[in-house]
C-alpha cells in the first residue's frame, strides 16, 4: 500500500473522529476538510482545499479504503473509512495507526499519551510496545522502528502505509564514550532537543485532557 500525504491525512482524520467524536461521525465534506486542517494534533499543519480532499476521497474509494453515502435524513453526503476492514486491525491497532498518520514518527510513550482520546484498552507502556511489535511483525508490516531522533532516549515508530515526511531523521546510534576527564559527553544541541521532546510530551498530554 502506498498512499499520498493527503490520502493519509484524510484517513487519519476519519479514523480519529470515529473514535473521539462518534456522534459527529460519519463526516460531511466540510467537517472532513476542517479535521484535515485543524491546528492541534497535526504534524504538519496543512491547508488543503475542499477539491483536494474530494479528489483524495475518490482515490481512497477506488482503493476500497473509504466510502461515501447519503441517507434520506442526510442533507449532504457523509464519508467513512474502511481501513480497519482492509488491514484487518482491531480498535487499538487502528488508533495507533491513526495517530501515526496524523503526526508522523513517535515513541511508544508519545503514542500512549496521544491515544488517550481514542479510549484504547491498552494501559501500560509495555502493552503499547507489544502492540507496535505485533504490527511490525506482520507478513506485510504496518509499522516500523525508525530509530531515535537526536536527543531522544526511545526509538520512534512510523507507519508503512505511504509517503514519509521529509523531516524524518535517520536512525542515530547511542553516543559513545569520549576521551577526557569528563568521560561521555552530551552535545548542547542534544540537551535542547531532549528538553523540547519532554515539553512536547507534556503539551500532548494537556491536549488529550482538553480534547477528551
Amino acid at each position: 500500500m502506498s498512499l499520498s500525504a493527503i490520502e493519509l491525512r484524510v484517513l487519519g482524520a476519519l479514523t480519529e473522529k470515529e473514535r473521539t467524536t462518534p456522534d459527529a461521525y460519519p463526516l460531511s465534506t466540510q467537517a472532513l476538510v476542517t479535521a484535515c486542517n485543524q491546528k492541534t494534533s497535526r504534524d504538519p499543519v496543512t491547508d488543503y482545499h475542499m477539491q483536494e480532499v474530494l479528489e483524495a476521497l475518490q482515490k481512497l474509494r477506488d482503493k476500497g479504503l473509504a466510502s461515501t453515502r447519503q441517507e434520506v435524513t442526510d442533507r449532504v453526503p457523509k464519508h467513512t473509512h474502511r481501513l480497519a476492514q482492509a488491514l484487518e486491525v482491531n480498535a487499538d491497532e487502528l488508533a495507533l495507526l491513526s495517530v501515526l498518520m496524523l503526526r508522523g514518527p513517535q515513541t511508544a510513550a508519545e503514542l500512549r499519551s496521544r491515544t488517550e482520546r481514542y479510549r484504547v484498552s491498552l494501559r501500560s507502556l509495555e502493552g503499547f510496545e507489544a502492540c507496535l511489535a505485533g504490527l511490525a511483525a506482520r507478513r506485510v508490516p504496518l509499522v516500523e522502528n525508525v530509530g531515535r531522533a537526536p536527543g531522544q532516549s526511545q526509538d520512534r515508530w512510523n507507519h508503512t502505509l505511504g509517503v514519509r515526511e521529509e523531516r524524518l531523521q535517520p536512525r542515530v546510534r547511542p553516543p559513545s564514550p569520549e576521551n577526557g576527564e569528563g568521560g561521555q559527553t552530551t552535545p548542547p544541541l542534544a540537551v535542547v532537543l531532549r528538553r523540547l521532546e519532554e515539553l512536547e510530551a507534556r503539551v500532548a498530554a494537556l491536549e488529550a485532557r482538553l480534547e477528551g
